[in-house]
C-alpha cells in the first residue's frame, strides 16, 4: 500500500465480500452516475455469470454488507476462477439496490458506488473470496485552489462530447459541468469516457484527485489529437477524391467535345495508350511521364508538329522491353557442345567462357566483369559471342563501333532535337523485344571521338556493372535498367581500347589459328569451310574434292592471315570455277580434285611466298624467329663487317624498338671483346651494317636481340652460323636473355621451315605447353639465360667439317607427312 493510500484510509477495517471482473470489463469509479436507456441513473445494472461473484453477491445480501469490486490484473482462461494474487489491490465499495434472480445460475443486480477502497488482506470462505479493506477518504476543500485544473478539464470534456456525441449524452455534459470537487470531477468523466481499461485502472489508483483530474485531461486531449489527425487524413482523402471525380468529369466533357469536334478516334487510341502504359510494367517514373505526355496529347490538335514528336515518344516508351526476359539456360556440357560445334581449336579462349558461364549459373546474375574476346581479324570473334548466346538462351543483339564518334549513338538525342532518336542500345534491346539478351559491342577498339563527344565515355556507364542499372537514354530521359543484360566486347587490339573501358572488361585473348587448325576448319569440323561452301554454290561431295596438300598450298601461298576469311574467299572462288564448268559442260556428275599441281588453275599464281631457312651454314647469316598478327615465320638477320670509320648501319625498315635492340647487342660484344677474341680496334676501324630482308615490310619488337648478337659475331670472327638454328630472344648489356612471347606461333613457323633446334629464353619454359605435343617432340629445345650460351650453341667450331657436321640432314624434308597430314598434328596442347 502507497503512503497516501496510508494517510487517507480510515481507521475502522470492513471484511466484504469480493466480485471479481475481468481486465477488460467496465470500471466502476465512486459517487459517479450511469446511462441506463439513454437517462442519467445513480445505480448501474451488472450481471454475474462466475460462481465466486454470484456467492459473494449473495452473502452480501444475506448479511447486508456492501461489496467490493476488484478488477484482475490479467485475462484468465476459460472457467478459471480469479484467486487473491490475480487481482489489483485497489477497487470500489458498492450498495446492492436490487437483485433479481433468473434461475439460470447467474444474478443480476443494480449498484450504486460509494468509495474507494485499499486491500489490507484477501482470503477464500466458502466458495467466493473475502476482503479485510480500508476505505480511502477524498480530500476535501481543494476546489478553490484547483479551479483552473477544473475549468481545463471541462473545457476538454466538452469538446471530447462534441467529438463524440453518440458516446456523450447532453445530460451528461450538464452532469459534469456542475460538478466542482477535482476528485469527483476526474472520476465522472473517466466513468463516461472511451478510455482504454488500463487507463481506467490508473485513474483508479490515483488517490491524489488533483493529480488524477490532470491525468484524465490529458488524456481527453490526446483523444482530441487523434480525432484532429483522422479529421486531416479524411479531409485529404475526401479532397484527393474530389478532384479525382474533378478531373474524370472534365476527362468526360472532353471527350464528348472532342466527339463532337469529329475526333472521337484519337480520344479512343489515346484511351488504349493510357491502358498499354499501365500494363507496360514501366518503372514508376517512367510511367508517370508517359501518361503526362499522353494529358498534353489530348489537349494539342492532331496536325501540330508537338503531337507527332510526343506520339513518338510514348511509342518508343511502349516499345522497349521493360519486363520481357528470356530465362537463363546455362549447361556446361551443353555450351561446351556448342561451342565446338561452331568453333575448332581456340581452347584456351572456350575455357575462359565456359568458367565465365561457370559463375554465372552459380551466382544467377550477369553481375561482373564484361568479356572482351581481343584478336586478329577472321578469328571467330563475332561468331564466338553468338555462340555464348546459343549456349546461355539468349537473345543475340550487335553493335559495330566502328567509326563511332558521336556519344549521341550510345545514349540518344535529347528531344529537342528535330528528328531525336533513342541511341543504339535502347534501339538494340527495341529490337530483341527482351531486356536481357546478349548484347555484342563489336570493334571496340575502333571508337574514336570529335567535338561531338568521346562515345567511350559513354559507354563507361553502360559496361560498369555498379553504374548500368540506372542507364539514362538521353532521348527516353528516364532510368532503365541494363544490369541483365550480358554485354561481350571485341576488339583486334587492346593497344587502342581506352583504359577506364578495358578495366572494366575481362580480356580473353584469341591469338590465331595455326596452319593445322586452319586445315581442320576446311575440312574435318562439323561447320567446316569446304562443307558450307558446296552447299551454298549447289555442289555435292563428289563434284570436288580437296587434296590436303591443296588446302595446305591456299594457306601458305594464297593468303597471310590470322583467321580464315581469305581461306574461305579463295575456297568460294574454286567452287564457283567448277560451279560454272558443270553449268556450261552440262555435266552434274562432274568430279574434280584440287591438288597443290592444279591449284594455279583456279587461283592463279601464288600471291605470297614464305622465307626459306638457310640452305648453307654461312658467315654473318643467322636465323631469327618473328610473330605478326598473321601467324608466325622466321627471318634471317645478315651483318656485313667493313673497313670504316665505327659506324653501325641499319636497314630494312628496323623501328625504334629494334634499332635500339641492334645498338645493345653491338655495345655487348664490344664491352666484351676481349672475351669473344675480337681484336682490339675492330669496332674502331670497321663499319657494321645489319640488314634484314623485305625491306618493304615495317620491323619492330626487341626479340631479334640474341639474333643479331649472333650474327654480327660471326661476321667478325668469321665463324659460319648453323642453318638449322632458329632463335629468339630479348638481350641485356649484361648479356642476359629476356623472355618473349608468341612462341607457339615461332616454333610452328620454325618447324614448318625445316628448323628442329630452337633456342629460347630459359623464362620462356612455360610457353611450350601451347606448342602442339607431335611438334614439340620433333624440335630440340635449348633453354637460355645469357648470350654465351647462344653463341656455343649456333656457331660452328672451325674443326668441324661442314659435310659431317651432326646437324645436317635432320631437319624434315618439304614433303615431311606431318606438314601435308593434318591428323599427325593434335591439337594445342595447354
Amino acid at each position: 500500500m502507497n503512503q497516501e493510500a496510508e494517510k487517507r484510509t480510515s481507521d475502522s477495517a470492513l471484511l466484504l465480500p469480493v466480485i471479481a471482473f475481468p481486465p477488460d470489463f467496465e470500471t466502476f469509479f465512486p459517487k459517479t452516475k450511469a446511462v441506463v436507456d439513454q437517462r442519467l441513473t445513480d445505480w448501474t445494472p451488472l450481471t454475474i455469470a462466475r460462481k465466486m461473484g454470484v456467492l459473494a453477491a449473495r452473502a452480501a445480501l444475506n448479511t447486508n454488507l456492501k461489496v467490493l469490486l476488484l478488477h484482475q490484473k490479467n485475462e484468465l482462461e476459460e472457467d478459471t476462477e480469479p484467486q487473491p494474487n490475480d487481482l489489483h489491490t485497489i477497487g470500489i465499495v458498492a450498495n446492492i439496490v436490487q437483485d433479481y434472480d433468473p434461475k439460470d445460475g447467474t444474478l443480476r443486480i443494480a449498484i450504486e458506488t460509494s468509495d474507494r477502497a485499499v486491500v489490507a488482506h484477501c482470503t477464500q470462505v466458502e466458495g467466493y473470496l473475502q476482503a479485510t479493506v480500508k476505505i480511502v477518504s477524498e480530500l476535501t476543500g481543494v476546489a478553490d485552489a484547483a479551479t483552473a485544473f477544473i475549468k481545463e478539464a471541462k473545457s476538454a470534456f466538452r469538446r471530447y462530447a462534441k467529438e463524440h456525441p453518440k458516446l456523450i449524452l447532453p445530460d451528461v455534459e450538464r452532469y459534469v459541468r456542475d460538478l466542482v470537487e477535482p476528485g469527483i470531477l476526474a472520476d465522472n468523466i473517466a466513468r463516461f469516457a472511451d478510455f482504454p481499461s488500463y487507463r481506467h485502472q490508473e485513474i483508479l489508483e490515483e488517490l491524489n484527485p488533483i493529480k488524477r483530474l490532470n491525468f484524465v485531461t490529458e488524456l481527453l486531449d490526446a483523444d482530441l489529437d487523434l480525432v484532429d489527425l483522422e479529421e486531416e487524413i479524411q479531409n485529404e482523402v475526401q479532397e484527393s477524391v474530389r478532384k479525382t471525380h474533378r478531373e474524370f468529369y472534365l476527362q468526360e466533357r472532353m471527350k464528348a467535345i472532342q466527339r463532337e469536334l469529329g475526333r472521337a478516334d484519337e480520344i479512343d487510341e489515346i484511351d488504349d495508350l493510357r491502358e498499354q502504359v499501365k500494363n507496360a510494367g514501366m518503372t514508376e517514373e517512367a510511367e508517370k511521364k508517359a501518361l503526362k505526355e499522353l494529358d498534353r496529347l489530348a489537349q494539342i490538335p492532331p496536325m501540330s508538329a508537338e503531337s507527332g514528336v510526343i506520339r513518338n515518344y510514348v511509342d518508343w516508351l511502349l516499345a522497349v522491353p521493360w519486363k520481357e526476359r528470356t530465362e537463363n539456360n546455362i549447361e556446361l556440357d551443353q555450351a561446351e557442345n556448342i561451342l565446338n560445334e561452331d568453333h575448332y581449336g581456340l581452347d584456351k579462349p572456350k575455357q575462359n567462357v565456359l568458367e565465365y558461364l561457370a559463375v554465372l549459373k552459380l551466382v544467377e546474375q550477369v553481375k561482373g566483369p564484361i568479356l572482351c574476346l581481343v584478336g586478329p581479324p577472321g578469328v571467330g570473334k563475332t561468331s564466338l559471342g553468338k555462340s555464348i548466346a546459343r549456349a546461355t538462351g539468349r537473345k543475340f543483339v550487335r553493335m559495330s563501333l566502328g567509326g563511332v564518334r558521336d556519344e549521341a549513338e550510345i545514349r540518344g538525342h535529347r528531344r529537342t532535337y528535330i528528328g531525336a532518336i533513342p541511341g543504339r542500345i535502347i534501339q538494340g534491346l527495341r529490337d530483341v523485344k527482351v531486356k536481357n539478351p546478349l548484347f555484342l559491342l563489336d570493334e571496340i577498339d575502333k571508337l574514336s571521338s570529335d567535338w561531338r563527344g568521346d562515345p567511350a565515355s559513354a559507354l563507361l556507364e553502360v559496361l560498369d556493372p555498379e553504374q548500368n542499372e540506372t542507364f539514362r537514354d538521353h532521348y527516353l530521359d528516364v532510368e532503365f535498367d541494363l544490369s541483365d543484360v550480358m554485354f561481350v566486347t571485341t576488339a583486334n587490339t587492346r593497344i587502342t581500347i581506352p583504359p577506364a573501358l578495358e578495366d572494366r572488361m575481362e580480356v580473353i585473348e584469341l591469338p590465331g589459328y595455326t596452319d593445322f587448325e586452319k586445315h581442320k576448319i576446311a575440312t574435318f569440323h562439323p561447320n567446316g569451310l569446304i562443307p558450307k561452301q558446296l552447299k551454298s554454290h549447289g555442289l555435292k561431295e563428289e563434284n570436288i574434292t580437296f587434296a590436303d596438300s591443296a588446302i595446305f598450298d591456299i594457306v601458305h601461298k594464297y593468303t597471310r592471315e590470322a583467321g580464315v576469311r581469305n581461306l574461305e574467299r579463295n575456297v568460294t572462288g574454286i567452287c564457283r570455277k567448277i560451279a560454272k564448268q558443270i553449268v556450261t559442260d552440262d555435266t552434274p556428275d562432274l568430279k574434280v580434285k584440287v591438288t597443290a599441281l592444279n591449284l594455279s588453275d583456279y587461283l592463279g599464281p601464288p600471291k605470297f611466298t614464305r622465307t626459306k631457312a638457310q640452305e648453307h651454314d654461312e658467315v654473318g647469316v643467322s636465323t631469327g624467329m618473328v610473330w605478326t598478327q598473321v601467324g608466325g615465320d622466321i627471318v634471317s638477320v645478315e651483318a656485313t663487317l667493313m673497313p670504316g670509320e665505327g659506324k653501325l648501319d641499319m636497314t630494312g625498315q628496323l623501328q625504334e624498338v629494334m634499332r635500339e635492340s641492334v645498338q645493345t647487342a653491338v655495345a655487348y660484344l664490344r664491352s666484351r671483346a676481349k672475351h669473344f677474341d675480337i681484336p682490339k680496334d675492330t669496332f674502331e676501324k670497321h663499319d657494321i651494317h645489319i640488314h634484314i630482308p623485305e625491306g618493304a615490310v615495317p620491323k619492330d619488337g626487341p626479340s631479334a636481340g640474341i639474333t643479331v648478337a649472333t650474327a654480327i659475331l660471326s661476321a667478325i670472327t668469321e665463324q659460319k652460323v648453323r642453318k638449322d638454328v632458329a632463335m629468339t630472344g630479348e638481350i641485356t648489356l649484361r648479356g642476359h636473355v629476356l623472355p618473349i612471347g608468341g612462341l607457339k606461333e615461332k616454333s610452328l613457323a620454325a618447324y614448318r621451315n625445316g628448323i628442329v633446334d630452337i633456342i629460347m629464353p630459359e623464362e620462356n619454359e612455360k610457353d611450350l605447353a601451347d606448342v602442339p605435343n607431335e611438334i614439340r617432340e620433333k624440335i630440340r629445345w635449348h633453354q637460355v639465360n645469357d648470350i654465351t650460351q647462344v653463341l656455343e650453341l649456333a656457331l660452328k667450331k672451325e674443326v668441324e667439317d661442314d659435310s659431317e657436321s651432326e646437324h645436317d640432314g635432320i631437319a624434315p624434308a618439304a614433303d615431311d607427312p606431318t606438314l601435308q597430314n593434318p591428323d599427325a598434328i593434335g591439337q594445342t596442347g595447354n
